[in-house]
């Protein structure tokens, strides 16, 4: 059966350069995907008034201008959003249809002018006519006699070989500011100022637990033989079950151990407060979950790293600086992990270049001292103590530590209970990291909050069956699933019309990586499939999520199957200059869209412009997502320069005053707030490359290569898309893979 892949463009190859960045066609779905549903309530559940993304956008040029410079200009999730967000966005019908970026060849229409020279205008004539009047060393000209053959090899040293540099760049000021002269006809936003949008109010329900550890006892002692998490083999069969007793006892010997048994009585190793590093493998989260929660008891702060795989790894480098910035002197791992570190010929572990000297202790049952029957962990309400440090890769390779808070967790795994609708004893399918990111807050933190039970897919399990997760759902009837586009890709593939698969039970798919424009082709082409499996259009939610801003937006799991997701079709052109055009579906320049949710519970969101003063965008302009909330990180550890600049911005109206007394955090997510409150992600910060003057997006220059090279020729998942500086300004590398079977 013919797959559609996530990138589903035509070969672009007869077409011109100037064609090759368009974006593929990436729908595949059945509904209209000319129109964004909206919500005017700003209720998943509600189905009233769906808005034309064309209408709505037309509506903000033509209707209502005044622009809100109130200092708490913030909109409720959505009473009225349909009318107050008439003025979200701004459409103007460009008339100079200019053609699409390229990313293959560079060409400027400001580029720099060349002077070459002509003739012997490069000579460089005598300073005196009269050849025999010559300087002598300080200037003074003297009378002397100079044989022609000697003036002639003095005129041809003076003449260099090579015109000058100058002569094939002229770096005046006045050439670069011609370069830098934006185009006259290139679209500009003329929406009005975009308003803060408040998502719903947090719930307080009187059952949720002061902080995570109480959870944690609550459901140990309540019931301890409810299972909390399911580990599988690379057979697919259970290897271990992990009850909720098991967890509390054990992640209390650990907290036990961790302060009691390293160093001596005097002096211990580690403190409440103390960073330690947790090192396990991909394959055993209950280890991991175990030594994660044994670190909130004996309240020092988890650091989750990767598994390093060799001395001198290069990417464990600077894992290794971020280790030493955090003072960490203690690594917990696993009995299987610790055995396969490297090792020195005397049975060591080596130092690991870069890191800081460490002592390794292993976590497993049997090699823990039982705690006294009088010892008891510390158990309190949340705080602002930090929990836990989430480690976060740059684009320049460099790694920083997001710290968050006690009180910030438990909001959070708040927030994600309120929005998902959990309830006690769900299953939850994982295939995600549960070391970081979404994988770690819903099938770690979330989990135990509401006493789920996990069912965790080691990805050593996807590769050798990518429909393994869908078989676990089926299996265990499983509610949720937490999965990327890839899981969904892959599945797809390897899909071969199996009969025993029902996927009924499951009320909510949620795409860890919905925020990547590309994923809605993977979402489309899965529930072409596997609708007639089980599976509703309703039960997709993708969601938007930063290390430092946590969960950003998720769309909300309903039972309205006449709802239509959110999406719309942008024109990539106005994208390049920041500027939200409405476009037609047919045709290869447009970026289809689909939305990630509605704002978090108890959080506001906004949209700043991404250079400069943080200031409120228009409602037809693309903008760095900001968001305030409790449930975020709280700064980089140890870096207060760059924590002000992420964690403490305040957004600015356009009379200069700033929208709230609290400071937002920067997401690093490019994007808008559409119609209904819907947020919309068209790419990230870390992606964004500016080539004279307009913006192209990684993922969006990986679709194109994709694209133009088929799979047969390029690894899908090796594509590296950077910039680099020539000539003051940036220039765009891709590097692929190539297959080694293809020619």
């Amino acid at each position: 059966m013919a797959v559609p892949m996530p990138s589903k463009r035509r070969s672009l190859v007869v077409q011109t350069s100037m064609d090759a960045y368009t974006p593929p066609d990436t729908s595949s779905g059945s509904e209209d995907e000319g129109s964004v549903q909206g919500d005017s309530q700003g209720t998943p559940t509600s189905s009233q008034g769906s808005i034309n993304m064309e209408h709505w956008i037309s509506q903000a040029i033509h209707g209502s201008t005044t622009s809100t410079t109130s200092s708490s200009s913030t909109q409720s999730g959505g009473s009225g959003a349909a009318h107050r967000l008439a003025d979200v966005m701004a459409q103007t019908h460009i008339e100079n249809h200019s053609a699409p970026p390229d990313v293959t060849t560079y060409t400027s229409e400001h580029s720099i002018q060349v002077e070459r020279p002509q003739g012997s205008t490069a000579r460089v004539a005598p300073k005196y006519g009269n050849a025999e009047l010559m300087e002598t060393g300080d200037g003074v000209p003297v009378s002397s006699r100079v044989s022609a053959k000697i003036q002639q090899l003095v005129n041809t040293l003076k003449r260099p070989k090579r015109p000058p540099l100058r002569e094939f760049f002229v770096d005046d000021f006045e050439e670069l500011l011609e370069v830098q002269q934006p185009d006259p006809n290139q679209p500009k936003p003329e929406g009005a100022q975009m308003l803060a949008m408040r998502g719903e109010q947090l719930g307080v329900v009187t059952n949720w637990p002061p902080s995570l550890e109480a959870a944690l006892q609550r459901w140990g002692t309540i019931s301890p033989k409810a299972p909390c998490l399911t580990t599988m083999d690379t057979n697919g069969k259970p290897l271990y079950i992990l009850t909720y007793g098991k967890l509390w006892t054990r992640s209390m010997k650990v907290a036990y151990n961790i302060l009691h048994k390293l160093g001596t009585k005097q002096e211990p190793m580690v403190r409440p407060g103390d960073r330690v590093t947790l090192v396990f493998p991909n394959n055993d989260p209950a280890a991991f979950m175990v030594a994660f929660y044994g670190c909130l008891l004996a309240e020092v702060v988890p650091v989750p790293i990767e598994v390093p795989l060799t001395r001198k790894d290069a990417g464990s480098q600077q894992i290794g600086f971020l280790l030493g910035s955090c003072g960490v002197t203690v690594a917990l791992t696993s009995d299987a992990c610790h055995k396969g570190l490297p090792k020195s010929p005397t049975g060591e572990i080596p130092q690991f270049k870069g890191w800081p000297k460490l002592l390794w202790f292993v976590t497993e049952s049997k090699h823990l001292s039982k705690p006294p029957r009088d010892w008891f962990p510390h158990i309190k309400d949340a705080n602002n103590d930090t929990a836990y440090i989430e480690y976060k890769t740059c684009k320049d390779g460099s790694v920083l530590g997001v710290t968050v808070t006690r009180i910030a967790l438990l909001t959070h795994c708040q927030a994600l209970t309120q929005a998902c609708g959990y309830t006690e004893a769900e299953t939850i399918v994982n295939v995600l990291d549960f070391k970081k990111d979404v994988g770690l807050w819903h099938g770690i933190l979330t989990s135990v909050m509401n006493m789920m039970h996990v069912i965790s897919i080691p990805y050593s399990l996807m590769k050798v069956n990518p429909l393994s997760w869908i078989q676990k759902v089926c299996q265990y009837k499983a509610k949720v699933a937490c999965v990327k586009s890839r899981d969904m890709h892959w599945a797809l593939v390897a899909h071969r019309d199996q009969r025993d698969i029902n996927l009924s039970s499951l009320r909510m798919l949620i795409v860890a990586d919905g925020a990547n424009p590309w994923s809605i082709s993977s979402c489309d082409a899965f529930l072409n499939v596997f609708q007639s499996k089980g599976l509703r259009q309703e039960v997709i939610c993708p969601c938007a999520s930063s290390p430092e801003a946590l969960t950003v937006a998720i769309r909300r799991p309903t039972d309205d199957s006449n709802q239509p997701p959110g999406r719309g079709v942008l024109s990539m052109h106005g994208l390049t200059y920041g500027v939200i055009r409405v476009d037609s579906e047919e045709k290869l320049s447009v970026l289809t869209v689909q939305d990630v949710g509605l704002v978090m519970p108890g959080a506001i969101m906004c949209s700043v412009k991404p250079d400069g003063i943080p200031q409120l965008c228009k409602t037809d302009e693309i903008g760095e997502l900001c968001v305030c909330a409790i449930a975020t990180g709280t700064s980089y550890y140890g870096l207060s320069g760059m924590t002000k600049n992420t964690f403490e911005v305040f957004p600015m109206t356009s009379s200069g005053g700033p929208i709230t007394e609290y400071p937002f955090i920067r997401t690093g997510l490019l994007g808008f707030i559409g119609p209904g409150g819907l947020v919309f992600v068209i790419g990230k910060m870390d992606g964004l490359m500016v080539v004279s003057g307009r913006r192209h997006n990684a993922d969006d220059i990986v679709a194109t290569a994709l694209a133009v090279e088929p799979m047969k020729f390029v690894y899908r998942g090796r594509i590296a898309v950077f910039s680099v500086s020539v000539l003051h300004d940036e220039r765009i590398v891709i590097v692929a893979e190539q297959r080694p079977d293809s020619t």
